[in-house]
């Protein structure tokens, strides 16, 4: 398709609002399969990838479900279900065929540049959960995806695992782990300068910074008039696109609600802040080499889920403990105190209110979160690491996320935890909701995203023979077929340059 101008404003196929990696992905995908498209991308900071996507911002840098309990919950006969983490875990192979494309295309120097391999490790306590944990490697370890997990409850070779974890613990406490070595780090910041570089190279792509969306509007002719204002002169931009997708994090919200689709009745929000310790120390960095992650606290969202963390940051390994949830108003870290009280209308006021009344859990773990002192985020840490001393250790914050609040159907329960794409009937206005697992499983879901706002291209030969390419599994199940997972997760760890 063409530009063209309507109404003194350009028009053109695509409007991406947010400069983080949803809509990197959404536009690289777009680029690849509609090479002739016109793309505009508007991001209100300075630069792309500074709010959510940072890699200091993030709960989590590489979600596949190897070590994060919360996706396998325990059923009420006592057995564990995996589905979701089967699902996660799938997800994420697609997000790593798709960026091994992306490196063997040239848009990445190297691959160290946002992936290294990192184990992931599950860390429990007590005779119960003890128990939970030798259920769940043994309910997974029979699947494709996780093959080569290890359980132990030998302190010895725990201590080999995680040292710093280890170290100084109390020998009568029951302590057991699983570790899964194919675990990645993933700097989610430079993947995103990646993808936008791999976008500029098509070309037909114009990127503008320092605009804050303001209005997201349907015109008579079908299209969505687009309204942007400069934070550097005070002037609006008006663009019309034939499709719009709003992967601004918190900011898409406020956009959806003022969209007057009527699929966005309903919606709420909540904002959940973040807070990390920081290691200073960089002995202490290096004699930690894992992502070690623990059980949630009761009513904690799973964004929260403590983690004692390697992360390599530029290309520097650091080493991170948290996050601990915060409270601010804001829907971004960068964002206005306004933000959740003008996200109220008389059509989320009801699931608002019913949200709090059905998770009080979720508002007592908050209040705790909030109000809780330096000394006792440090007794949080050296749960995890009980030779830790406050002085290597610096507290930043982290990100904003905003827990999608909105009645299900089905459950009837009011506060929705993960991912949720919404989209107009007509498919020419998509919006992506939610935190965790986000940016790790981001191919996965946009892919469904495409084939349902474009179902009759999403269908077509040379869109499927382009998927194909690009994902060499698309379509096909790692999940059950063994000897294709092997394959392919042979190939990506190689074009990716992660141990095996």
């Amino acid at each position: 398709m063409n530009d063209v101008m309507t109404s003194g404003a350009r028009t053109v196929d695509a409007v991406l609002v947010g400069g983080g990696v949803m809509s990197a992905t959404v536009g690289v995908l777009l680029k690849a399969l509609e090479p002739g498209w016109s793309i505009e991308v508007f991001e209100r900071l300075d630069d792309i990838a500074l709010e959510s996507t940072h890699v200091l911002n993030n709960a989590g840098t590489g979600h596949a479900a190897l070590c994060e309990l919360n996706y396998t919950p325990e059923r009420p006969d006592g057995s564990v279900d995996v589905s979701k983490a089967l699902k996660i875990n799938e997800q994420f192979e697609v997000s790593r065929q798709f960026w091994s494309y992306l490196v063997r295309q040239g848009h990445f120097a190297t691959p160290r540049e946002f992936i290294s391999t990192v184990p992931h490790i599950s860390l429990v306590r007590g005779d119960e959960d003890v128990a939970f944990l030798r259920k769940r490697c043994e309910a997974l370890c029979g699947h494709p995806l996780f093959e080569g997990m290890e359980y132990s409850q030998d302190r010895g070779q725990m201590a080999e695992w995680m040292p710093l974890v280890m170290a100084g613990r109390d020998p009568a406490e029951r302590v057991a782990a699983t570790r899964s070595f194919h675990g990645t780090d993933v700097n989610f910041g430079a993947l995103t300068r990646g993808l936008f570089r791999a976008m500029n190279r098509a070309g037909g792509v114009q990127v503008h910074l320092q605009h804050d969306v303001r209005r997201v509007r349907r015109q008579s002719d079908g299209t969505w008039r687009v309204t942007a204002r400069s934070h550097a002169t005070g002037a609006s931009r008006h663009v019309n696109a034939r499709f719009v997708f709003l992967g601004a994090g918190g900011r898409a919200l406020p956009l959806l609600l003022d969209s007057g689709i009527p699929e966005a009745r309903g919606y709420g929000g909540f904002p959940v802040g973040g807070l990390w310790l920081v290691c200073s120390n960089p002995s202490v960095v290096e004699h930690h080499h894992a992502k070690v992650y623990g059980k949630a606290k009761l009513g904690a969202p799973p964004m929260s889920v403590p983690h004692l963390d390697t992360r390599f940051v530029d290309r520097r390994k650091g080493l991170l403990f948290g996050p601990y949830a915060g409270y601010s108003t804001k829907f971004l870290k960068q964002g206005s105190y306004l933000d959740w009280p003008l996200s109220v209308r008389p059509g989320n006021v009801v699931p608002l209110a019913m949200s709090g009344i059905h998770n009080l859990s979720l508002v007592s773990y908050l209040i705790g979160e909030v109000l809780q002192s330096t000394a006792g985020r440090m007794r949080a840490l050296q749960e995890y690491y009980p030779e830790a001393r406050p002085e290597d250790w610096e507290l930043r914050v982290a990100g904003q996320r905003v827990q999608i609040i909105r009645k299900d159907a089905k459950t009837g329960t009011y506060l929705q935890f993960g991912t949720e794409v919404v989209n107009s009937a007509d498919g020419t206005l998509s919006v992506l909701l939610g935190a965790s697992p986000g940016a790790s499983t981001s191919v996965a879901i946009l892919l469904e995203l495409l084939g349902r706002c474009f179902p009759q291209r999403f269908g077509t030969e040379a869109w499927q023979r382009k998927l194909r390419e690009m994902i060499p599994a698309f379509g096909l199940s790692l999940a059950t077929d063994r000897e294709l997972c092997r394959r392919v997760r042979k190939e990506t760890s190689e074009a990716l340059g992660l141990e095996r």
